[in-house]
């Protein structure tokens, strides 16, 4: 059996990264992590190509080469989607499609005959089984959580892991809370379940056997979802980290409730955690509740930022604009908020109705949605009709990402969060991709863009200053220059 796996494009969006993959000479910041789970679930005989389309072309060769096509994408991914499927159905190729979008939204695509639902653990056998036979059924689905310890490690071998910026592995499953907005509980549930610690460090040592050596994003819905467990992977990762040697750095999600647990920060930093990203949505405590963001209610939150900096890692925030109980003066709290907490990679994004969410049925029982939603969060548009003026979002959303990343005060910004931060931990690799993009952003940014002069006064003062944190600092700005390259496009 021959089978094709592809990953859509993604298009310029805040996780894309695509201004700042040209700095450090990679194709892509992530690896597609969810087929290269699958395709270990497939039979070893099997013979499996990937093709991702934000690496390579996927071509005619690849197309009659194959007896089945596999597709796995996110909402966002949409069109390059429709664009896969037009030439499967040219080529007479059979596709099974899975992942985020068509789990919420496979109704949409009529010309996809057989889609797996949900997680694929528990249904696997009988793909396969079908798949065998020719007798494939339209829909595969389970209504009980697998149990990851069945989870199997990705299949490392069908990419080239020098294309990206990041590997990606997974611990966790689901987040025991239930935000309005948010599609996880939907598609993973709100019982965290978790692979065995000893699991996931077989599936790092893997990683290192094929000579990976930097950053590694826990792709999990909230890695503190189950803090007992999670202090067991920490301990585990600690005691392989010493064991071997690795230099590789881990980043994650999680819950800001992180800053109220000393212990867990630690192991993160001495497990080689240096970035972790925090869903902060808004300063707007009505707004909190409204959306019952419940680990913010009640929380100082710059405080805690600053705690988990003061640890030793880097906070990246997520930001939500559009909210019902939004104030008039949203944007300039927004602001505020954020230059003050030294988050120097703020990802703002207009409120979206994600399908089968709390929200979206809401908003469909009040009449309120008028169009389906791209998955984008920088996507002006909005999908329903909002509380505040739609124009005054949508105007002061643009101005807004414009403001923040103008260079000096995105440099002001990353010196907030130097003033926080305590770099510790075990210190991580320096590639020779590093090296290049420290050299090709002194050019960029400090020759070609405008904002020169604020940039050389960011150079050489965290230089003189900070000289231990130079190298994030820089790093910092040439993730900002993406974002400026996107805020300028809204």
């Amino acid at each position: 059996m021959r089978v094709l796996l592809v990953y859509p494009q993604t298009p310029e969006t805040f996780w894309s990264f695509k201004h700042a993959l040209r700095l450090v000479s990679k194709k892509a910041a992530f690896p597609p992590l969810g087929l290269l789970t699958v395709a270990a679930m497939l039979p070893r005989e099997w013979e499996l190509r990937l093709v991702d389309l934000n690496v390579e072309r996927l071509t005619d060769n690849h197309l009659r080469w194959a007896d089945y096509v596999m597709i796995s994408a996110m909402l966002v991914q949409r069109e390059s989607v429709e664009d896969v499927v037009e030439r499967c159905q040219a080529a007479k190729k059979p596709i099974i499609a899975g992942g985020p979008l068509f789990t919420t939204s496979h109704e949409a695509f009529p010309d996809i005959s057989h889609f797996v639902l949900g997680e694929a653990e528990n249904v696997i056998d009988d793909l396969v089984e079908d798949m065998q036979a020719g007798t494939l059924r339209r829909c595969y689905q389970d209504s009980i959580r697998p149990d990851l310890e069945k989870t199997p490690a990705p299949r490392w071998d069908l990419i080239d892991l020098q294309n990206y910026v990041s590997m990606a592995v997974q611990f966790s499953r689901g987040c025991p809370y239930d935000c309005e907005f948010c599609d996880i509980i939907v598609m993973n549930g709100r019982i965290p379940r978790t692979k065995p610690a000893a699991k996931l460090v077989v599936e790092l040592e893997l990683l290192r056997d094929r000579g990976w050596k930097d950053m590694v994003f826990i792709v999990d819905d909230n890695f503190i979802g189950d803090k007992k467990k999670t202090k067991n992977l920490l301990r585990e990762l600690i005691g392989w980290r010493e064991r071997t040697g690795t230099p590789m750095g881990f980043m994650t999600e999680a819950s800001v409730n992180l800053a109220e647990d000393a212990e867990l920060r630690d192991l993160m930093v001495r497990a080689g955690f240096r970035k972790v990203f925090v869903g902060i949505e808004t300063p707007s405590i009505e707004s909190l509740k409204g959306c019952r963001k419940l680990p913010n209610e009640g929380v100082d939150l710059l405080k805690a930022v600053a705690a988990i900096q003061r640890s030793g890692m880097e906070v990246m925030g997520g930001f939500i604009v559009g909210f019902d109980h939004d104030p008039h003066d949203i944007f300039k709290r927004q602001f505020e908020f954020i230059q003050r907490s030294g988050i120097a990679t703020a990802m703002v994004g207009l409120l979206t109705a994600l399908p089968q969410t709390r929200l979206y049925k809401r908003l469909v029982s009040e009449g309120r949605i008028e169009s389906e939603s791209t998955g984008n969060n920088t996507d002006v548009a909005l999908n329903f009709t909002p509380r505040l003026n739609r124009e005054f979002l949508q105007n002061g959303y643009r101005h807004l990402m414009r403001q923040l990343y103008e260079p000096s005060v995105h440099y002001s910004r990353i010196r907030a969060f130097l003033d926080h931060y305590r770099p510790t931990g075990p210190r991580l690799h320096v590639s020779r991709a590093d090296i290049r993009a420290f050299l090709r952003s002194f050019w960029l940014l400090g020759i070609r863009e405008r904002g020169r002069l604020a940039y050389w006064r960011f150079f050489w003062s965290t230089l003189v200053f900070r000289p231990k944190t130079f190298r994030q600092a820089i790093e910092m700005a040439i993730i900002g220059y993406h974002f400026r390259r996107i805020s300028a496009s809204l």
